[in-house]
Formats: structure tokens, sequence, C-alpha cells
């Protein structure tokens, strides 16, 4: 039997294409994972792929703004513990580069990782996900990163692999074992990126664990010409590569990356205007994290201005982590994105969906509303778009629509739902 037709209506549509097209009668029609028509519900089809729309599944969105799934193109979300006590030590005046340098920062967290059973890891990072899934979250990006040894890394992926078949949202993986130098390598960054690149990198990628690698390159983790080594090896296995760049000092990171046509650089608070031109002669995206930026006390912000004047892609993502990122909501770093680096209300929608799907390397089928897209949406109560980037510490998802299935439940009120007619559903 072929999938049911399925007809969404009465929506106000951000189609969230190059256009940002708002469609205010709205209709989409789905089948299976996919989309096969979008657009204005008074040009609805009589038929679509041989089908007879008039008998699709029918439901009426009562009006409700409708984007795309939005999509998480940066976070650390598979870890263990975490490090409150070091936010302690930050609001105590200890810079994060100071914590690092004592032994802290990441290490503390691969020492958590690496006692972590990988169902230990599961148990931890499932109600993460769930909170960004309840956000109106379709796909994620999770990085390794915290094991730095064969072994922990491989657990870590596995761990996000296994979260991605349980859940309900794509999952994208990202291989960044070189986050920091492990203990075993003290004193010895290029030995460890000799190992990464000739023994760990061949053999996750063998067993189907990555989808890109990631490089942490700064003032406290490893130099350009180290990533750059690590990009050939990545570059030899057919792997696209990302960059943590110019977070903490400019050393060169973001032109190295768009050199080797990198998805993304993330951060960028210390990029400028050279930065931001690379990025967009490169269609690289610039991945822009404003809660790690509260979270660290920073002071100095990402190129806006000159990201924009460039034309290059701006997403925004969580960078939940237990350091520098403890959050589990993309709603909150919509907000941030507006209020600390001045996006508009279209950039940072934009920032969450088109361009976080180039970034993580899904935009063929993700992060717009248009036929032949996965059939992946948020169903939103808000009677305006520039409420998603307004509210703090309050969710206005109604549901968030996963390849066409209802995968958080219909929000309660205090006025029922009316009772759907046979063939045609409220939601």
């Amino acid at each position: 039997m072929p999938e049911p037709l399925k007809l969404w209506s009465n929506a106000h549509l951000a189609t969230c294409d190059a256009e940002m097209r708002l469609i205010e009668h709205g209709a989409m029609l789905s089948q299976g994972a996919e989309l096969l028509w979008v657009g204005d519900e008074e040009s609805l089809p009589a038929a679509v792929s041989g089908r007879d729309t008039h008998q699709a599944e029918s439901y009426d969105l009562r009006g409700a703004c409708v984007t795309p799934g939005l999509i998480d193109c940066h976070t650390h979300l598979v870890f263990a513990g975490t490090r409150a006590q070091e936010y302690s030590q930050r609001l105590r005046g200890v810079s994060y580069e100071e914590i690092a340098r004592r032994g802290g920062g990441i290490l503390s967290t691969v020492r958590a990782v690496r006692k972590a059973s990988g169902l230990q890891l599961f148990d931890e990072s499932a109600p993460r996900l769930q909170s960004l899934i309840a956000e109106g979250v379709t796909t994620v990006e999770i990085k390794s990163g915290y094991g730095l040894t064969l072994a922990d890394e491989t657990k870590m992926l596995q761990t996000a692999r296994a979260l991605g078949r349980v859940f309900p949202i794509t999952v994208t993986t990202t291989l960044l074992a070189a986050h920091t130098v492990p203990p075993e390598f003290r004193g010895s960054a290029d030995s460890y990126i000799d190992t990464v690149c000739r023994e760990w990198l061949p053999k996750i990628h063998a067993e189907g664990l990555i989808d890109a690698v990631d490089v942490f390159c700064d003032s406290i983790a490893f130099d350009v010409r180290q990533a750059e080594r690590l990009f050939q090896a990545a570059q030899e296995l057919g792997l696209p590569v990302k960059m943590h760049a110019e977070q903490l000092a400019n050393i060169g990171g973001t032109q190295l990356a768009t050199r080797f046509g990198a998805l993304s650089c993330d951060h960028l608070e210390y990029a400028n205007k050279a930065e931001a031109e690379a990025l967009a002669a490169s269609g690289t995206v610039a991945v822009l994290l404003p809660i790690a930026f509260y979270s660290l006390a920073a002071s100095r912000k990402p190129p806006v201005r000159a990201l924009r004047a460039a034309g290059a892609a701006i997403a925004i993502a969580t960078d939940c982590n237990p350091g520098s990122s403890p959050t589990a909501s993309l709603l909150l770093a919509m907000s941030m994105g507006t209020r600390l680096f001045g996006l508009t209300v279209d950039e940072v929608l934009a920032a969450v969906t088109r361009h976080a799907a180039r970034a993580a390397g899904v935009h063929r089928n993700r992060g717009t509303l248009a036929a032949g897209y996965a059939a992946d949406f948020a169903i939103w109560d808000v009677k305006d778009l520039s409420e998603l980037g307004y509210w703090t510490g309050f969710n206005p998802c109604r549901a968030t629509i996963k390849a066409g299935e209802f995968v958080t439940p219909q929000a309660k009120r205090s006025v029922p739902y009316a009772k759907p007619q046979k063939g045609r559903k409220t939601a």
C-alpha cells in the first residue's frame, strides 16, 4: 500500500527559501517523508503524483505559522557530567583560557566521558535532545571531542548515531578528535594529529560513524599547520570539514578552512572583513554561537556587519556543551542572536533553517519548505514570526512534524480542539 497523501492547509508558511517567501494562505502536500507541493491554498492542484488530492488526509492548521523544521548545526550534545564548578570560577573572574590551562575545561569533560558507558552517555544526552525536538528541531549535528582516544571517540559517535535511531530526528555526526591535546600526548600536539589522521580517522570512517571532520583551531588548541594536515586527511577520504575558528584569537583558521571549501567556520568573534569576504567567496557558512558568547561573558562580537556586507551565509546554533554553552534551547540562541548580535528576524530564521542546513551538510533536502524537500516542519502558536526571536524561557511550538508525522503532542488548551470532521483534522 502506498503511503497516504496528506494535506496541511490554512497555514501561514515561511518557506525559508532564498527569497524568504511568506505564503499567507498556504498549504502543503506530503507523502511519507517528502513534501510534494507547497503553495497558496487557492492554487492547490487537483492531483499530484497521479493521486486525487481530494482523497488526502487533511490537517487544518488553523492559521498557524509554519516553518521548516529547525536545524541545530553545532552541538556537543553527547557528554557526561557538568562543569558547573567552572562556571562558578568564571563568575569569580577566572577566564575560560586559564581554566583550560589548569587542566579543566574540555579535559574535565574528557575525564567524565571516559568513565561513562555508552548507555550512560545515551541516558544523559537524551533529555537534551528531547528538549530540542520539543522546540521544533528536526535535524541536529553532534560532535565528538570529549573522548580523545580511539575507543572513547568511537563510543561518543556510536551514541550519537543511536540517538538518531531512537528519536524522531536526523542526526549528523562530526569527528572532533582535534578538540584539545589529550593527557597522553601532552606537549606532542603534532604526534597527536598524526595519530588522528593516520589511525583514528580511517578506522572511524570505515565504520560509517562520521559525516564531517572538525578542528578547534585557536590559540589554546591546534594551529593552522596542524589543522591543514587534518583537513588533507579528511579530504582524501571524501569527508567535508568544519572549523572552530577565531573564537579567542585570529590565527588564520578561517582563511585555511575556506580554501578547503569547509561547510562552516564557527564562533568567529575575532574574524574581520577579510574572513567575511573569504567565507562569502567559498560558500562556507559563518555559524555564530551567541549562548557561548553570553556564558563566557565575552566582549568581542562576531563581525556581523562585515558578514552582511560580504554576503556570507550566517547560521545560529546552540553549541550545547557542558562548559561554555550549557543549553538545549535553539529558541534561546535565536533570541540572543537578535539581542546580542543584532540579527534581524529574517536573518535569524534563515540562520536556523536554510543556512544551518548548509552548515550541517543537509541542504539538498532540508531547511526549506519546497517540493522535493523533507516533510520536516514546525507549527508555531505565534501571531507573527518575529516572536521566534522574541520569547525567552517560553516555547511556542505547537507541534514538531518529522517525515510527515507528529512527533510532539499537540499542546493542551483551555478550549479543546474542535472535533475533527471525517477526513479533516485540526492540528
